[in-house]
């Protein structure tokens, strides 16, 4: 590679990083997902998403105006042929406190699952299970996971399509077993960014062989969509992701959400008949715009605010 060929793949990385930091630090401040003092847990899968979780944590960890300390998590599930050294090896370079948790959930999921028939959700329940124990031994008060933005708006189309509900990925929420808090750092962040930060890096990618090889998978045909979306219709992934965070419960149809009983001629207009109007639709975050408009974009309150940045 050439001087300048070199020099310009450095810089596209450093304003790739530095877009990923803005959109985690925001994430953080906004939903206050970490707090003074916090141990992280954070899950490395060996996949795109966790490696830049954990790079992105350790970065802020730096010049974040709390202390927190992180210890990364894998959960080594006997997948013949999984390369057990690559994690060891590459958070020892770190120098990043770390612990690999080695459970044979690989042959229970293959006993219980027909030939076939999709692994993720009991394979889920099983690493979730696992991973809360974990947490629970090592003293930490979060559990970071690496979903981005993309999956939370995969998760609110398949409970549409397939679950009748309207129902994401929340940035943060108490454990099944309300013991534990779980953030998603990532969720601001972009997959198409993530992926393009862990190609720049190169990050020692383990493939998932138990759920990865899998065809026809839901999740797969609603990414696929979205996708094709995105080619089709530049910016629609965006105000998607934007209308997640606008809801109006007096324009749905969840009478536990809205009480429609009460609406009467003297209870207060809280928005009217405006379903069809044309709306003003509400600026994207600095941290979730395009390359290309972000620099434009900065603003000097934002920055202020997140402190993490």
């Amino acid at each position: 590679m050439s001087h300048s060929a070199e020099a310009k793949a450095q810089y596209n990385l450093n304003k790739l990083h530095k877009r990923l930091r803005r959109g985690v630090g925001q994430a953080i401040a906004d939903f206050g997902m970490i707090e003074e003092g916090d141990k992280v847990m954070v899950c490395l899968s060996g996949g795109k998403d966790s490696y830049t979780l954990l790079d992105i944590l350790l970065n802020l960890q730096q010049s974040a105006p709390i202390n927190f300390s992180l210890v990364a998590v894998n959960l080594d599930q006997k997948q013949p042929g999984f390369p057990a050294e690559v994690l060891p090896g590459y958070l020892s370079q770190l120098g990043v406190d770390f612990q690999i948790v080695t459970e044979d959930t690989y042959a229970i999921v293959k006993e219980k699952i027909p030939e076939g028939k999709t692994t993720c959700s009991l394979c889920s329940r099983l690493r979730r299970g696992i991973l809360y124990r974990t947490a629970k031994e090592l003293g930490a008060t979060k559990i970071a996971l690496g979903h981005h933005r993309d999956d939370m708006i995969e998760t609110m189309f398949l409970n549409m399509f397939y679950g009748g509900k309207l129902k994401s990925m929340p940035p943060k929420l108490q454990s099944d077993n309300g013991e534990h808090i779980v953030i998603r750092p990532l969720a601001y962040c972009r997959e198409k960014d993530i992926e393009k930060y862990s190609d720049a890096k190169q990050f020692p990618i383990i493939p998932c062989n138990l759920c990865g090889s899998q065809d026809g998978l839901q999740r797969q045909v609603v990414k696929e969509m979205l996708q094709d979306w995105d080619k089709r219709f530049p910016g629609r992934i965006e105000t998607m992701f934007q209308a997640m965070q606008n809801i109006v419960p007096s324009h749905m149809i969840d009478k536990n959400l809205f009480d429609f009983k009460a609406v009467s001629h003297h209870s207060a207009v809280v928005e009217g008949d405006t379903a069809f109007d044309k709306v003003a639709v509400p600026a994207v975050p600095v941290g979730l715009l395009a390359e290309d408009e972000e620099d434009s974009a900065t603003s000097a309150v934002m920055v202020q605010k997140l402190e993490l940045v």
